[in-house]
């Protein structure tokens, strides 16, 4: 590693200035030693983010035109639905355990679900030096949503970065403009009790007090809570299967619950119906990412 564990005490150390006063005074040893031993560091967040243009360029470029992340109210819906534009409540503890494994929790402080936002102008293909050509893949991309988990950590024992997120979307729509398809009013949620997380053919099911008996933070009562759950591993590792290649940019899906509908399927400019995809479950999947001449 141990770039990544650098990373997370990077990150701790640069959030310190912003958090002292402009006076600058020496530590004594008395108070260097009330500092060793705190429980890590808290980074409170708000911030709305526009980028004109991201662009990956091999011989011809991949172009996302337009993006504005944020809170709820960058989009419409969200807007119409009282959220503001601002991605906020955020708070951010960032720890260091004994063993060196770096832990990263984003919550909230006001303990609610974090709102966000996205629009995007446009996704293209762009043709190289060589030609003019250009197909448009989606525009008018505009969703909103909330995230209820993100939690990061890096194993020193491992190498190993793993992401547990729980999320929903409650409304996307997007023009996938090369196939003349719009989808409209598109949601992602959790699977539901309904859903067999374990395999072993039995279904969640509650208690004699109508509730589950799971701890809040586990993947199953985040997805019954009605969000959607992944988890990830990222790392350095080998190709797969009998690929050759290593050194490799390695993910793991360990698992991704959800339920998926949409309310508009437009082809040719009318809505041809609904689509609803029930306990979809992406499990384990793993992607080596490699360069290639």
């Amino acid at each position: 590693m141990k770039g990544l564990k650098k990373i997370a005490l990077a990150t701790a150390v640069a959030a310190v200035p912003f958090a002292a006063n402009a006076d600058l005074k020496a530590l004594d040893d008395s108070a260097m030693g009330n500092v060793t031993g705190q429980a890590g560091v808290t980074i409170e967040l708000e911030t709305k983010v526009s980028i004109g243009q991201f662009k990956y360029t091999d011989e011809g470029s991949f172009a996302v035109n337009d993006i504005v992340l944020g809170g709820a109210g960058v989009t419409a819906a969200g807007s119409t639905a009282g959220y503001n534009d601002l991605l906020d409540q955020l708070k951010i503890d960032i720890d260091v355990a004994d063993d060196g494994d770096a832990i990263i929790h984003v919550g909230t402080l006001d303990s609610n679900p974090i709102d966000w936002g996205m629009t995007v102008g446009s996704m293209e293909l762009l043709a190289g030096s060589t030609g003019s050509d250009s197909t448009t893949l989606i525009s008018n991309l505009s969703g909103w949503g909330n995230l209820a988990q993100l939690d990061i950590s890096v194993d020193t024992a491992s190498d190993h970065l793993n992401v547990v997120a729980a999320f929903d979307v409650q409304d996307m729509d997007f023009d996938v403009e090369f196939l003349g398809i719009g989808i409209r009013d598109l949601t992602i949620s959790g699977a539901g009790a309904n859903f067999d997380y374990d395999g072993d053919g039995s279904v969640m099911s509650a208690d004699a007090d109508g509730e589950f008996g799971l701890d809040p933070a586990s993947q199953e009562a985040q997805v019954l809570a009605g969000f959607a759950n992944v988890n990830l591993d990222v790392y350095k590792g080998a190709g797969l299967g009998a690929s050759t290649a290593s050194d490799v940019l390695r993910i793991d899906v360990n698992n991704v619950y959800m339920d998926v509908a949409i309310g508009e399927t437009i082809i040719g400019g009318k809505n041809i119906g609904t689509i609803a995809i029930d306990n979809l479950a992406v499990t384990d999947t793993k992607l080596a990412v490699y360069g290639h001449d």
